[in-house]
């Protein structure tokens, strides 16, 4: 089985190369997945942007609307890190119906894995963070309105925790959220996941990889879930920007294949996304990035 990946061009809104979001390291990425072989002989599955109806079901209807109609008020803007324009708005349609098509895939054959999505700090309400619309979120409220899945667990490995995607689900008994990240890292508010790890500065892949152990075995006995969504994020990385722990590259690796092989091994599909990552060398980033969909490969 060749594991499917997704990607869209428009997962690139162009930013300017000296803006704090990486946004080239989504083009770069896909270039170095199709260089490498990484990418099956049939290439990306190619997702629809995600529809309104869809956005609805985890945000308030005020605000996608002000989203699509660029009508985001200055101070969310603020808080989201940039200005939600035409290209933005359609690249976070795209980016989370690739969340979509993941999911679906992934209940079809085991695994699948997006090039974007992970944009866990927009809650119910706005965006923030990096964040426009939650495509986990709205991912799972589709796959829950449709009948698809009756439980879903959300496995959060980015360094920051999953503040919105707990906040959206808090009286969701469907979907069982958990976090591990760094704990004094961004959001400075936390919210209350189903499951909370909080790690402190520093630590690396050993203390690491035990502690995901343990929050895999207590959160899959309680979540039961037909489909995972796994956001791999890289900023965990040593040489991340904005991260506080220590990871390397073979510990990002190793993180990867324990979340996937857990529960490829227990029958439950994976729907991964790459999270967060960020720096000014936009190629070691992006290669960063591309360990989930090498590890994913090693499953097919």
């Amino acid at each position: 089985m060749t594991v499917p990946i997704i990607h869209h061009p428009a997962f690139d809104a162009n930013f300017d190369a000296h803006h704090r979001f990486p946004m080239s390291k989504f083009t770069r990425l896909a270039e170095i997945l199709r260089e490498d072989g990484v990418v099956g002989p049939a290439g990306y599955h190619v997702p629809a942007p995600a529809l309104p109806g869809w956005l609805r079901l985890a945000h308030d209807p005020r605000y996608v609307d002000q989203v699509l109609f660029e009508a985001v008020p200055p101070d969310m803007e603020k808080a989201i890190g940039f200005r939600v324009d035409e290209r933005v708005a359609m690249r976070s349609r795209c980016a989370t119906g690739g969340t979509v098509l993941a999911a679906r895939l992934a209940l079809a054959e085991g695994l699948a894995c997006n090039t974007a999505g992970g944009s866990h700090h927009a809650h119910r309400s706005g965006g923030a963070g990096f964040s426009v619309f939650n495509d986990v979120a709205v991912a799972a409220s589709v796959l829950l309105a449709d009948g698809d899945v009756e439980q879903i667990l959300v496995v959060d490995c980015d360094v920051h925790q999953g503040d919105g995607t707990a906040r959206i689900f808090a009286v969701e008994p469907r979907v069982f959220t958990l976090s591990i990240h760094a704990e004094r890292n961004y959001p400075a508010d936390k919210a209350q996941s189903d499951l909370d790890v909080g790690l402190p500065d520093a630590t690396g892949d050993k203390d690491y990889l035990e502690a995901l152990a343990g929050a895999l075995d207590r959160a899959h006995a309680v979540a039961r879930p037909e489909l995972v969504f796994y956001n791999a994020g890289v900023d965990p990385h040593r040489d991340d920007r904005l991260g506080r722990l220590s990871l390397s590259d073979e510990g990002i690796a190793e993180r990867d294949r324990r979340v996937i092989g857990f529960f490829r091994d227990r029958g439950v599909a994976v729907a991964a996304v790459i999270g967060g990552g960020y720096s000014r060398d936009i190629e070691a980033l992006a290669r960063r990035h591309s360990i989930l969909h090498r590890v994913a490969k090693e499953f097919g």
